[in-house]
């Protein structure tokens, strides 16, 4: 029998998905789910022949400096890949892969309920109730705006944005987005979408702004302080992508000031620490980083890693490799 690879899994993963890697591997796991320190990530690197890290492990270059010449892959266990330095990782031979497609469902049905409840102040009304505040149904009492009409932009047209665009265009909003280059012909037809190559224009002129990029280089600040102050005062901003494309601190200034209406946020600059203005603010929809939480997408990233590990260890390519011209 060929020997297993030792496989270091960095979190906690579904029991199915676990179960099925310690058939397949060697495989080392974190019953704990205990978020492991840059020392323990050091020495797992140096003891694994493949790493499975998630989101909250930081594999910069002084980490990936430190591993073990048996190591030959990293199989992310995330959509994104923002928490690895591909650079460093591709230059010492390692294998990147990822798990693309799995999470846009879920991902894009959590930005339309905030898109939703932003507007409609749900989550306000829902506290107001819990609290003891209802005495009963007034004409002008808990009054939001209706969707129907209002303009809305997507940052990133990729598989998350179109699939927003797609939920939000059934319920009326006017889709527009700015991204490298306009979507297929067919797909704006279909969506009715305006495509805005330059990013401030489109800012200016919607009722809502969704974030839905992914983090690069060239994203990290994207909606930096100059950007945020071209919305409208009646504006909503969305973000359930990375909370590093925001500059946090003046958006929280803004809310808190009233130079935007309102926001819906699954994703912080910072976490899991929440910027204190925005915990305090009323027009301000907070989620704990869950729009991609549902049973059904956890089992299938794991079933992603299995199939691109399974697959370089089997001496073929992995579907979903992380390349350069993807950064």
């Amino acid at each position: 029998m060929a020997r297993k690879p030792v496989v270091i899994v960095t979190r906690k993963l579904p029991d199915v998905v676990e179960t099925r890697m310690r058939e397949l591997f060697d495989a080392r796991l974190n019953d704990s789910d205990r978020q492991l320190s840059r020392a323990e990530l050091v020495d797992a690197l140096r003891s694994c022949e493949i790493l499975v890290p998630t989101i909250t492990d930081r594999l910069d270059a002084g980490v990936l400096a430190e591993a073990g010449p048996n190591l030959k892959m990293i199989a992310n266990y995330a959509n994104g890949f923002d928490n690895i330095d591909i650079t460093t990782a591709l230059a010492r031979g390692l294998m990147v892969t990822n798990t693309p497609g799995v999470l846009t469902g879920d991902t894009a049905d959590a930005t339309m309920a905030l898109i939703l409840a932003v507007p409609r102040r749900f989550i306000e009304g829902a506290s107001v109730l819990k609290h003891g505040g209802f005495r009963g149904w007034s004409p002008t009492w808990m009054l939001g705006h209706r969707l129907a009409g209002k303009r809305l932009g997507i940052i990133g047209m990729g598989r998350i944005g179109e699939a927003v665009a797609r939920r939000a265009k059934a319920f009326g909003l006017q889709i527009h987005y700015h991204n490298r280059k306009p979507v297929r012909a067919h797909v704006e037809t279909e969506l009715e979408a305006t495509y805005w190559e330059n990013l401030d224009s489109m800012l200016a002129r919607m009722d809502i702004v969704s974030v839905n990029c992914p983090l690069t280089p060239a994203t990290f600040q994207m909606l930096s302080a100059r950007r945020l102050k071209l919305l409208k005062p009646t504006a909503i901003i969305v973000n359930t992508a990375r909370g590093e494309i925001i500059d946090e601190e003046c958006l929280a200034t803004m809310l808190q000031d009233g130079r935007l209406a309102g926001a819906g946020l699954d994703v912080y600059e910072r976490e899991p620490a929440i910027h204190p203005k925005l915990l305090k603010a009323k027009n301000v929809v907070l989620l704990p980083h869950m729009a991609s939480a549902t049973i059904e997408g956890r089992i299938e990233m794991g079933e992603k890693v299995i199939i691109n590990i399974k697959s370089f260890v089997d001496g073929h390519r992995p579907p979903d490799r992380v390349i350069p011209a993807m950064l």
